[in-house]
């Protein structure tokens, strides 16, 4: 009996630990499994993902009188007043500068959510001009593409005769002026963004014998977020090569207000033109001298054409 006993005592420990053991090579197993699971899930995820880009680098299209890296968004249209008035140092008898002003009505369209076009004119020199802007590269939130680039391209015609001699009118093409900028932009916190603008300005007819009929100039740009809804941003555009005739660098300091639908920025320039041409390449204020015009965009955008499966983001930068 008690041999019985210690045999089927025997048996019953080797079953235990036979159950043990197998017990254990199946949880070894189970954790190799779902491991090499867990790490084909993980490579697949890293194969989907799809980086976001950086959005809202600048709060618009413009950084002040220049191109900001933003575009519109397709089917948006962006019509915008841009309102300079004459100089602050022109003191109470001209109201420090209310009593002139100078105003471009332009209209920028969304083709698709790369490529921009506008139109606009000036009262300052009687000016039409026309651009395109495209975008080349987008920074995105994981920093595999740092930076965001963009084309701009502009055309405008002087319809003022504003040197023409007494009898004389200039032909339609000596009245032209072409504009070519590289957009570079980053866009380093929630807070702070900056711009670098390369631009290169051709003019068909110069006034003088010995001005340049090309200007080459490197612009930097900046806007430090105070709140939700205010930035301060700022514009410098040094000339690189020789200049027209009393003319300076393009400087200004503004305030974004963001508002609803709208953008209010408010600015103080040196510059009695809005746009390119007359910014970069024509500025005769000298800021030493006091020569700071103060002026204003509004910017309002409407959705024309609303993209299918998608809510309307019409007041909302590209």
């Amino acid at each position: 009996m008690n041999l019985l006993l210690k045999s089927l005592g025997l048996n019953f420990c080797l079953m235990i630990g036979a159950s043990t053991i197998f017990a254990q090579n199946q949880d070894s197993l189970r954790t190799q499994d779902e491991n090499e699971l867990l790490a084909i899930l993980n490579e697949q995820s890293r194969e989907n993902h799809t980086s976001n880009y950086t959005v809202a680098t600048f709060k618009t299209t413009r950084v002040a009188n220049g191109q900001s890296i933003e575009n519109v968004g397709a089917g948006v249209l962006d019509m915008r007043i841009n309102h300079r008035f004459g100089l602050l140092n022109q003191g109470v008898s001209n109201f420090f500068g209310l009593d002139n002003a100078t105003t471009r009505l332009g209209f920028d369209y969304g083709l698709t959510d790369w490529l921009m076009l506008g139109v606009g004119r000036s009262t300052y020199l009687k000016d039409y001009d026309g651009f395109v802007k495209v975008k080349i590269l987008r920074q995105t939130d994981d920093n595999k593409m740092p930076l965001s680039m963009s084309y701009a391209g502009a055309i405008s015609v002087q319809t003022l005769d504003a040197y023409a001699p007494a009898g004389y009118e200039y032909t339609f093409d000596q009245k032209l002026a072409y504009v070519n900028q590289i957009l570079i932009a980053r866009k380093f916190s929630s807070r702070f963004s900056f711009q670098l603008v390369p631009t290169h300005i051709h003019y068909n007819m110069v006034q003088y014998d010995d001005e340049p009929n090309d200007i080459f100039a490197l612009g930097f740009n900046a806007k430090l977020k105070l709140s939700r809804r205010i930035s301060l941003t700022g514009e410098y555009y040094p000339i690189l090569s020789e200049r027209l005739r009393d003319t300076r660098h393009a400087a200004t300091l503004g305030f974004d207000i963001a508002t609803g639908g709208h953008i209010v920025q408010l600015l103080f320039t040196n510059s009695t033109g809005s746009k390119e041409r007359t910014v970069i390449g024509q500025t005769t204020g000298r800021i030493d001298h006091g020569d700071i015009h103060f002026g204003f965009n509004i910017s309002r955008v409407f959705t024309i054409v609303k993209p299918k499966g998608t809510r309307n983001l019409n007041n909302k930068i590209w």
